[in-house]
């Protein structure tokens, strides 16, 4: 009798115990869905964040590009930048080619990712959306949104510099973003020279 009194306990301690673990794992499977779902709307959001741009200072050329090309668009945002001073807000995407900057903004190839420490370079055009950089003033903030936060940085200098000086984009150690575009804004043909944004991870 003894024995089975306490086989019946061992077979009950052993049932709390696979109910508490099958619980725990319910648990936890409820909380990463939620956070993929977070993420999920949180891509959605990003995606449609810069709604329809205005482009009262672009050029008939860009506008054109933009409509003829808004339906290639890629399909993952990796992040929105956007600068209250300017009311600018636009769509990031993975790589700088000529599609990707018809529609918004790119990463340079080479320069830290959205979520990374170091320099992340965005390039633009200077007859879309980046026109608006020719009224950048030093501390200004510019803020970086993606799925996983927010990130906001002060503007430090302004620059002027041939295509040929790709020094502006060297790693830094510090977190940091640089913003590419031609210059001058209102050239007409291919613009000789570049306009650079740096700002620092404002702490």
């Amino acid at each position: 009798m003894t024995f089975k009194v306490s086989t019946l306990r061992g077979v009950e301690g052993l049932s709390w115990l696979l109910g508490i673990a099958l619980s725990g794992f319910f648990l936890s499977q409820l909380a990463l869905n939620e956070a993929e779902r977070v993420s999920a709307i949180k891509a959605f959001e990003l995606a449609s964040a810069s709604g329809a741009p205005d482009q009262s200072l672009w050029s008939d050329e860009r506008i054109e590009a933009f409509e003829v090309t808004r339906s290639l668009a890629p399909d993952r945002v990796e992040a929105v930048l956007f600068i209250p001073d300017l009311d600018l807000k636009v769509p990031v995407y993975a790589d700088a080619s000529d599609l990707v900057m018809n529609l918004g903004a790119g990463l340079i190839p080479g320069t830290a990712g959205p979520d990374e420490a170091g320099n992340i370079g965005i390039a633009g055009h200077r007859d879309g959306y980046f026109r608006v950089l020719k009224d950048i003033e030093i501390g200004d903030t510019l803020t970086l949104q993606t799925p996983r936060g927010e990130r906001r940085y002060r503007v430090q200098e302004t620059l002027i510099v041939d295509p040929i000086d790709v020094d502006v984009l060297d790693a830094t150690d510090q977190s940091s973003v640089t913003l590419v575009t031609c210059y001058p804004f209102y050239f007409v043909g291919s613009a000789p020279q570049r306009f650079v944004v740096k700002a620092q991870l404002d702490i």
